[in-house]
């Protein structure tokens, strides 16, 4: 979300090792589980490939965005919060870093249930990863990478190369294994293609795809960072396309030679991760074994960085003045302990939450992912409102103003359709997320000696949001809304 102010120096990295660094930060949990995702969903085939168009057109413009920002906009270098607050005020940004921040924290906790679900696979005892004996162990953990945090580890540097190849070989061996041994079946594939009688209608069951193909490219948005790195702008600009493409493509095929191997119904009723079950079923169960190892390796190495990086979420907030001025207390190791012992208080409190749900990995994803759409929309919508007033258009040819206006108009248009498709319940839902947040708004402006709002724009978004957290609030009371 931030960039590191060597990055400003350090332009040595070229195309490749730009996109090692940026589908490495891109490729997450959601891979291990996207089969499975889409079909306890109720999408079928069709509407998972129609998905994916959607998903591969919008997702492309929408980091294409990212980039064409730090490009004319180098100076904001604090990423979507730093898009948001410029482009339509303080209140609105504060609400970016907010929603931001609490979508790392929610994706935090998707990542430890999962851990646990992995290790259940040898240890039935950790059952689905959101028991009793799960959440006291992986409370245990983040406590533990919270105290070497605070003694000056900063990163899991030395670890990465393993994390990576635990991710992509049981990915790879999937692919390799369904294509050569024959494991794919059309008739598998082409069973109830569109959904069955009864079933969520096409639209409904495309809609329902957004939450999964929104979660796997969740931190796209850090190729941009990395991109700073780069050479020079237009390596950046083609390192950031190739690292998506190549995703795509990755998600793409195990989505379509899973349905192959699976009928819809077999792959919603796979434990977590569903790439086990899949690869079982083709290779036997040293297959999900190989899953299970490289998810535990995979996720563990995630929580590390995450400690980290989800503290990083309310400090760098706060050196801007947009979170109170505690979050920017360093310790004498130079890490931000106070962000950092907050952060995991609230860690610590949505896994209790957790607990006592009995919430699951599926659920904590779409909770982050909810809150992570609006960040996404609004940095969009930035990039929009830049390029109407961009003079740099005019010495352009008439086909690169174009392809220009095209990604901006499509990236725009795509964040709304997140939002559409994400229906009014998850609206509320992160209404409710985003509710408190205008507390911690107003303590940070009385703070500062600040006026509340500057503009009506603010006095409007903050009278709406409280409206929609109120009604949130009474919903839940009613028993009309769950939102865990």
């Amino acid at each position: 979300m931030t960039e590191n102010n060597t990055l400003q120096t350090e332009r040595s990295y070229g195309l490749i090792r730009l996109m090692a660094m940026s589908i490495g930060a891109t490729l997450a949990s959601g891979v291990f589980s996207l089969s499975g995702d889409f079909a306890a969903s109720g999408a079928h085939t069709l509407a998972v490939l129609i998905g994916w168009t959607i998903a591969g057109i919008g997702m492309f413009c929408l980091c294409m965005c990212f980039h064409r920002l730090s490009v004319i906009k180098p100076e904001l270098t604090s990423g979507l919060y730093a898009y948001s607050r410029h482009g339509f005020g303080e209140f609105i940004g504060f609400n970016v870093a907010w929603g931001y921040w609490l979508g790392c924290i929610l994706a935090t906790i998707s990542f430890a249930t999962l851990l646990f679900a992995a290790i259940g696979y040898f240890m039935p005892v950790f059952g689905a990863g959101n028991n009793l004996i799960s959440i006291i162990c992986v409370s245990a953990i983040i406590w533990l990478f919270v105290a070497l945090v605070l003694r000056g580890v900063n990163q899991a540097a030395s670890l990465n190369v393993i994390i990576v190849s635990a991710k992509i070989m049981p990915i790879l061996l999937l692919i390799f294994a369904i294509i050569f041994a024959g494991k794919f079946d059309m008739a598998i594939f082409m069973e109830n293609f569109r959904g069955v009688e009864g079933g969520l209608p096409l639209m409904d069951q495309i809609k329902a795809t957004t939450y999964t193909t929104v979660w796997v490219f969740v931190g796209i948005e850090a190729a941009v960072v990395v991109s700073g790195r780069a050479k020079t702008t237009v390596t950046a600009g083609r390192a950031t396309a190739l690292s998506f493409v190549c995703l795509l493509a990755l998600y793409v095929l195990i989505s379509v030679l899973s349905m192959g191997v699976l009928s819809t119904e077999e792959l919603a009723a796979l434990g977590n991760p569903p790439m086990a079950g899949v690869l079982e079923a083709v290779v036997g169960t040293w297959g999900a074994v190989l899953v299970n190892i490289a998810v535990i390796i995979s996720l563990g190495g995630a929580l590390f960085t995450y400690t980290l990086f989800t503290a990083d979420c309310a400090y760098q907030p706060a050196t801007q003045q947009c979170f109170p001025k505690l979050f920017t207390r360093l310790n004498k190791h130079n890490a931000p302990h106070v962000a950092l012992i907050i952060t995991n208080a609230i860690v610590q409190l949505f896994l209790i939450i957790v607990y006592f749900n009995e919430s699951t990995y599926q659920i904590c994803y779409t909770l982050s992912t909810s809150v992570i759409m609006m960040p996404y929309f609004l940095s969009a919508l930035y990039c929009l409102k830049v390029t109407c007033k961009d003079p740099g258009l005019k010495a352009m040819s008439a086909g690169g103003r174009l392809g220009v206006w095209v990604i901006v108009i499509v990236g725009t248009i795509y964040g709304a359709w997140l939002l559409y498709a994400s229906g009014l319940t998850y609206i509320l839902i992160s209404a409710l997320l985003y509710g408190p947040g205008i507390f911690l708004f107003a303590y940070t402006r009385k703070e500062q000696g600040k006026k509340f709002f500057d503009t009506r724009v603010d006095a409007i978004a903050c009278v709406v949001l409280a409206l929609a957290f109120i009604l949130s609030i009474v919903l839940i009371i009613n028993g009309t809304l769950q939102p865990f």
